[in-house]
């Protein structure tokens, strides 16, 4: 049996707004933020992959794929011609599969640009050539159908519960990760829980998409198997040679007025706990991303960056690449991170599939697009929630844990932490 070969064009179109509306209901694909970015409708085929090696060996099935595709892009910018969205499991023992799919049609925005991309499975020779012109100087496809969007919809109601992982157990795992910290077993580990809900509406994904758009544009909002979420964390990003990423470690919840808000904001800066944390994430970052770079510079200091519901501290990633590394090259070597690992990375994941004692799934994973170039955006799945086909929603909240955790905060700040997606379903 031959490989499959794909043809992709792409072309430019007046606009392609609203993209979410326009998205399929049951299986949205979604990558946006501030309104840019790509949907995806379809499916012309999927990679998977399980184990410790699932993005090497993605990466390596995407990389044959894009050799062989026909590609024509008339537009040019990130997230046209060959792409497809990807989700990738937190542990290497995971019994939920990486994806990359490639979707049959592409809508996107950037730059104040808007263009639409068909993906297909190539024929015969005959889809090497550009479609012929219509005697008009135009090509017969330079104008494709976009789909019409769909009447705004309510977002749905889901009752969430406790999952395993309840909150007197998350207190006690975190109690015990802070006793091993003080032992000196390892520095920092991120413990996590999870609610569990139904989800009965048909057409309830386009709406909470939706509304997670419009109460966070400064995230990532996204959309990839069931996999639906607003990260404010950026893995890592690669666009023609450059790099970037942003890391966010250390966390406060917002005041209950403007002087309020401006004093938790500068606490949290002030915080040796949370600049401990914070530390260790970024320190993590370089040390992966360096070996890859010719250049790579960070903030010089942490910042406070700002979500509707916290505040995070942050520090931004920018360089060149010295070594010719695919955004996948770089999602296997940077995650898991200390902000969702810890620190030593081996040890930390061994404790926290001892201490959380459930399959996160996608949960804190790479999840984002890549092209056939290899350039991609990718973020950490937070702030997010597993669909599954039958209808089961689980969303996820984690804190990182360092010798000073209080238990009885650290549960508190996941409260906070879920309350996007709960909001976002309904609840």
């Amino acid at each position: 049996m031959s490989e499959p070969r794909l043809s992709v064009r792409t072309v430019a179109v007046d606009e392609t707004e609203p993209l979410i509306p326009r998205t399929d209901p049951r299986n949205p694909l979604v990558w946006l933020r501030r309104g840019e970015g790509i949907v995806g409708l379809g499916e012309v085929l999927r990679i998977e992959a399980s184990g410790p090696d699932r993005v090497d060996d993605a990466a390596a099935a995407w990389q044959a794929l894009a050799e062989r595709a026909n590609v024509h892009d008339h537009v040019g910018l990130p997230g046209t011609g060959l792409v497809a969205f990807g989700a990738f499991a937190f542990a290497d023992d995971s019994e939920v599969p990486s994806v990359l799919i490639v979707p049959e049609l592409v809508l996107g925005r950037r730059d104040g640009r808007a263009w639409v991309t068909r993906i297909s499975l190539s024929t015969g020779d005959d889809e090497q050539a550009e479609p012929s012109s219509d005697g008009r100087g135009r090509r017969a496809s330079d104008e494709p159908e976009i789909p019409e969007p769909a009447p705004k919809r309510r977002v749905p109601h889901v009752e969430f519960r406790p999952g395993t992982m309840t909150p007197e157990r998350y207190e006690g795992a975190v109690a015990e990760a802070v006793r091993r910290i003080d032992a000196g077993e390892f520095e920092k580990a991120v413990l996590a829980r999870q609610l569990v809900g139904e989800l009965h509406e048909d057409d309830g994904l386009r709406a909470t998409i939706n509304r997670l758009a419009e109460d966070y544009p400064d995230t990532w909002v996204f959309a990839v198997d069931g996999l639906i979420g607003a990260s404010p964390e950026t893995l890592v990003r690669v666009d023609h040679g450059q790099v970037s990423a942003r890391v966010l470690a250390g966390t406060t919840d917002r005041g209950a007025g403007e002087a309020s808000d401006r004093d938790r904001a500068a606490a949290l800066l002030d915080s040796a706990k949370d600049r401990a944390e914070h530390a260790l994430a970024v320190a993590s970052a370089v040390k992966r991303l360096e070996p890859h770079t010719a250049r790579l510079d960070t903030s010089p200091e942490p910042f406070t960056l700002q979500l509707p519901n916290l505040w995070h501290l942050a520090t931004d990633l920018k360089g060149t690449l010295g070594d010719g590394a695919s955004s996948l090259d770089l999602v296997r070597a940077v995650h898991p991170t200390a902000a969702v690992g810890g620190t030593p990375r081996k040890v930390a994941l061994a404790v926290i599939a001892e201490l959380e004692g459930f399959d996160r799934g996608r949960y804190a994973g790479p999840v984002g697009w890549v092209d056939g170039d290899g350039d991609g955006e990718w973020a950490i799945a937070l702030r997010c929630a597993q669909v599954d086909p039958d209808g089961t929603v689980t969303a996820y909240a984690g804190c990182g844990i360092v010798h000073d955790s209080v238990p009885a905060s650290e549960l508190a700040e996941t409260v906070i932490k879920f309350k996007p997606i709960v909001e976002a379903f309904g609840g």
